[in-house]
């Protein structure tokens, strides 16, 4: 018998949040935010 479909998605996405053990990449926008906010001080 096959697994689950919610058991098959829940190892699928530890499978991957393994590949990116430093989190989401943040898109260029976020990261230009952020470099504005730390120029105001």
């Amino acid at each position: 018998m096959s697994k689950p479909k919610r058991q098959q998605e829940r190892e699928w996405r530890g499978r991957k949040a393994a590949q990116n053990p430093h989190g989401k990449v943040r898109s260029f926008d976020q990261i230009a935010d952020e470099a504005g906010k730390d120029g105001d001080k």
